[in-house]
């Protein structure tokens, strides 16, 4: 199921509109008997028993992409922060594509696919890839040079508008909006919540270094996918790349030194609590690490089911 939160101010806003919401789709499936689960992927269920819901959305893209569509069987988490000027919205995407490997890390739910280990943390991101249009953006000098590859593809037939545009991080079609779409849903709230807000002061502290007439470094797409698959693979337990010391570190260390990074903006948001719940999923693990510990303990996809269910409704 799809749902939506209304604009929020404040992670605290966010919490309750995300328990508001959770609260309101766990009522409606029980009605049915039925039980809901937040993760990216649903640890052995087979998209070749799966209906596509029947709205012009989802069937014009199965019309368009076939396989890859019916295989789509995963669940992200996407988070709008909004920026008025479309000049400093570029320009923030181009730095933001830096971190979205960190966040991801973050952010792991989908260590499963049809009933297999997979051997990954987010199993959701390889799924998601097959798709065209996705994947960490390229870098564009302003936004007009964006502008004229969506009139390109639009104009070429190729996609209807830029919605069909599906990168990790995109300005929004309709809204003012910076689109982060790299994670995988959480299945805690509070994991939600820190995310929410990390992408949140990530934006707040980059318009703080423009203000001040800085900056934060770009670095090739290649470099940055590269960081990607290690969060893919790994999540929090691996090593992600330093890209301005050319070193390998732990995924740890470098997501530490990513919070403290945005600590000037924090207070100012109100956001320090909810962002600095990091260090307690960085201390106990991502919800893929909580998966694979059931597994590993029980040998039991159900078990592992049965505990998805329990978290997406804890703090209810």
């Amino acid at each position: 199921m799809e749902v939506g939160s209304s604009v929020c101010q404040t992670p605290t806003e966010i919490k309750g509109e995300v328990q508001r919401l959770r609260r309101a789709v766990i009522d409606l499936a029980a009605k049915d008997g039925l039980r809901i689960l937040a993760a990216g992927t649903h640890p052995f269920s087979s998209w070749m028993d799966q209906e596509i819901t029947p709205l012009e959305r989802y069937l014009g893209v199965e019309q368009d992409l076939q396989d890859l569509a019916r295989k789509n069987l995963i669940f992200g988490m996407h988070v709008h922060v909004g920026i008025e000027d479309p000049e400093f919205l570029i320009d923030a995407m181009a730095v933001s594509r830096y971190f979205l490997p960190h966040i991801l890390a973050l952010s792991t739910s989908s260590p499963f696919w049809s009933g297999r280990k997979t051997g990954l943390e987010s199993y959701r991101s390889v799924q998601w890839r097959n798709f065209p249009r996705t994947g960490v953006p390229p870098t564009f000098r302003t936004y007009a040079d964006y502008e004229k590859i969506v009139r390109m593809l639009v104009n070429a037939n190729a996609i209807p508008d830029a919605s069909k545009i599906w990168w990790d991080i995109r300005p929004h079609h309709l809204y003012p909006t910076l689109e982060f779409r790299v994670c995988d849903i959480c299945t805690r709230v509070d994991e939600a919540v820190c995310i929410a807000g990390i992408f949140q002061a990530l934006i707040a502290k980059l318009w703080k270094l423009r203000r001040d007439n800085l900056s934060f470094r770009t670095y090739p797409l290649a470099l940055i996918e590269e960081n990607k698959w290690r969060a893919v693979r790994y999540g929090v337990e691996g090593h992600l790349l330093d890209l301005g010391q050319e070193a390998e570190r732990p995924a740890k260390t470098i997501i530490l030194e990513l919070v403290a990074f945005l600590d000037d903006v924090l207070d100012d948001l109100g956001s320090r609590a909810e962002v600095e719940y990091a260090f307690t999923i960085l201390e106990h693990g991502t919800s893929a690490d909580r998966q694979l510990a059931t597994f590993e303990r029980t040998g039991d996809l159900k078990a592992v089911v049965d505990q998805l269910v329990v978290e997406t409704a804890e703090g209810l």
